[in-house]
């Protein structure tokens, strides 16, 4: 899209931000905007930010951690809810976003997924964000949405279910190989599943554990 409104002399810029941050953190310049594309920028005046690991400890520069946030804009906590502002924050204020980024040599961030999504296949982090982009690469794709189901073998492998465009076709198997032209094998789905919509929020957004509850029920013959 950002592309496409630059042949046309248009620039977009990506920001990021949570209802908890005020809301925006995070904002593109415009001058990168054409060069750094999927970034949402840097993070602007009062926010102070971290990518911790799973340790609690800073991540180095260039690996994913989730990102915490400080500064005046970030709300205290939750109203008459103090379990969810504990759980929500870590000591010295920093709350927790349950976003997973990094950061690049420039210093501007990429947000890469939502920990909750992801999943771990034979040891190796997998994030559906990552494999949705593949996905909807392909010329047949309209939409893809990926979840992580259980497995003998590897505990966890990808599920993907995806929304052909109008007139399209593609079976499951090809869109298995145009993944795996691209991605480590580990992260290309073990199950491909086309479906016509899928389970979401007033918002548009998809419910990833509801669409889980439904791919994990007795496969259809369009599932490979």
């Amino acid at each position: 899209m950002i592309q496409t409104f630059l042949e046309r002399g248009v620039t977009i810029c990506n920001g990021m931000g949570m209802t908890e941050t005020g809301p925006t953190v995070f904002f593109m310049d415009r001058t990168q905007a054409p060069t750094k594309i999927g970034s949402v920028g840097k993070p602007q005046l009062l926010s102070e930010v971290r990518l911790v690991g799973g340790d609690g400890r800073d991540v180095p520069q260039g690996e994913d951690g989730e990102l915490w946030f400080r500064g005046p804009g970030i709300t205290p906590g939750y109203f008459n809810n103090p379990m969810a502002t504990e759980a929500a924050f870590a000591p010295g204020g920093w709350l927790k976003s349950g976003d997973v980024a990094r950061c690049d040599t420039d210093g501007y961030y990429t947000i890469v997924d939502r920990i909750k999504d992801m999943y771990i296949s034979g040891g190796e982090n997998v994030y559906p964000a990552e494999v949705e982009h593949v996905l909807q690469a392909h010329p047949a794709v309209l939409e893809a949405a990926v979840v992580g189901v259980s497995d003998e073998k590897w505990g966890e492998v990808g599920h993907a279910a995806v929304i052909l465009r109008p007139g399209q076709s593609a079976d499951p198997t090809a869109l298995q190989q145009h993944a795996r032209a691209v991605l480590a094998p580990y992260k290309v789905p073990k199950h491909v599943t086309i479906v016509t919509d899928f389970p979401r929020t007033a918002a548009g957004k998809v419910q990833k554990h509801h669409l889980r509850a439904a791919l994990t029920e007795p496969q259809t013959p369009e599932s490979a």
